[in-house]
């Protein structure tokens, strides 16, 4: 279904949506640190549970954050929040550079159920032009491409005897109109629409998906443009579910097919090791990348519900690289972790943290894929009293 879009007259109203919002830190209220500056070649890993799932990089904005990156005055233009002190922005029209929002849902879409989606944008001042497609994209499974360009979908077919590579424009579900550029440098504007989940979609994915000859992009001829393209502020994203109880009812007792089967809990007495399985870090790095998110809640959430648990938080390696470069990289991610449970209220007296290097591998490290079990972060439980 196409979006809607429609201005507001206060830049600080309320959601009225009553409905559990699915999305996690939805206002980009929560964060790691503070925002520094606007980094060009740079990676989102400041704000809570989102990410960007391509190398264009999207930015972070916060009253607590560095002039270029502050509230409501930075680099790209002024602008309050809609609701509290935060926001994030990204490029949405230029040919050969994009950029995008990509979050992790609470959880997967139910088949057959009808979501309302709603996000609000604010073109930047500084921006010479305004587009109207902007949209929401959802999918089983996280996107992750290094293109700084169009996201698409890319798949190799067999065609005859040979494999080609294909990409092809991604269909979001939700997308504002191209004869309705968001054109507002003071107001926020909601796009917003309603569809019916396929089931499982997990992954919500934000930004222009379209090539900029069908954005319906309008130019505005801006004397003090700084900018090539558009570029909006981002804030206060829902997506809630208009009829899950009918659809549960009618359903009760049929299984999905399409949804992601539950993770298997893990044994909780002493001695336990259990992996951590979506942690992410920036290659041969040990900053946490925000996929990360889901997982560390969980992680957060054990330690909650056992306040006595106490553990030990373990970085391993794959076999290549020199051994010292390994063992202080593995320790240098245990303490990454450590330092993101301590910064969230976890007391520091119950959990320590250990680098292995390689020296205790899963599986060969022939393999690209054993090299890839071999990387990881593990839980081994000490004592539960």
């Amino acid at each position: 279904m196409a979006a809607t879009v429609s201005l507001l007259s206060t830049a600080r109203a309320q959601d009225s949506t009553k409905a559990a919002n699915l999305v996690y830190n939805p206002s980009f209220e929560e964060y790691l640190e503070c925002p520094q500056r606007i980094d060009a070649l740079g990676t989102l890993t400041t704000v809570e549970a989102w990410y960007q799932p391509t190398s264009g990089s999207a930015d972070y904005y916060n009253i607590c954050g560095r002039r270029e990156c502050g509230v409501p005055d930075n680099k790209l233009g002024s602008q309050l929040p809609r609701t509290g002190d935060a926001y994030c922005g990204i490029y949405c029209s230029q040919e050969g550079y994009r950029e995008y929002l990509q979050t992790e849902l609470k959880e997967p879409l139910r088949c057959g159920a009808t979501y309302e989606v709603t996000f609000h944008v604010s073109l930047a001042e500084l921006s010479p032009e305004a587009v109207g497609t902007i949209g929401a994209l959802f999918t089983r499974e996280r996107i992750a491409d290094t293109t700084h360009d169009i996201l698409m979908h890319r798949e190799t077919r067999k065609i005859g005897p040979a494999k080609q590579a294909i990409a092809t424009f991604y269909t979001p579900q939700i997308c504002g109109s191209a004869e309705r550029p968001l054109s507002d440098t003071e107001a926020w504007q909601r796009v917003s629409g309603r569809f019916v989940a396929e089931g499982g979609e997990r992954f919500m994915t934000i930004g222009n998906f379209l090539p900029t000859s069908r954005s319906g992009v309008l130019w505005l001829g801006s004397e003090t443009a700084i900018l090539r393209g558009s570029y909006y502020y981002i804030d206060d994203v829902s997506v809630v579910c208009v009829d899950c109880a009918t659809v549960a009812a009618q359903s009760e007792t049929v299984a999905d097919d399409n949804t992601s089967a539950p993770r298997q809990k893990p044994e909780l007495r002493s001695g336990s090791v259990f992996v951590l399985e979506d942690i992410y870090f920036e290659f041969d790095r040990s900053t946490l990348l925000q996929q990360s998110y889901h997982e560390l809640l969980r992680l957060r959430a054990l330690l909650d519900s056992h306040p006595r648990m106490k553990i030990e938080i373990s970085g391993h390696t794959d076999g290549q690289g020199s051994e010292k470069y390994n063992q202080r990289l593995s320790e240098n991610r245990a303490r990454a972790v450590y330092d993101y449970l301590v910064g969230h209220g976890i007391d520091a007296r119950r959990l320590r943290y250990r680098g292995y290097g390689k020296s205790k591998p899963r599986a060969s490290n022939a393999t690209d894929e054993g090299r890839a079990l071999n990387r990881r972060v593990e839980i081994k439980i000490l004592s539960m009293d």
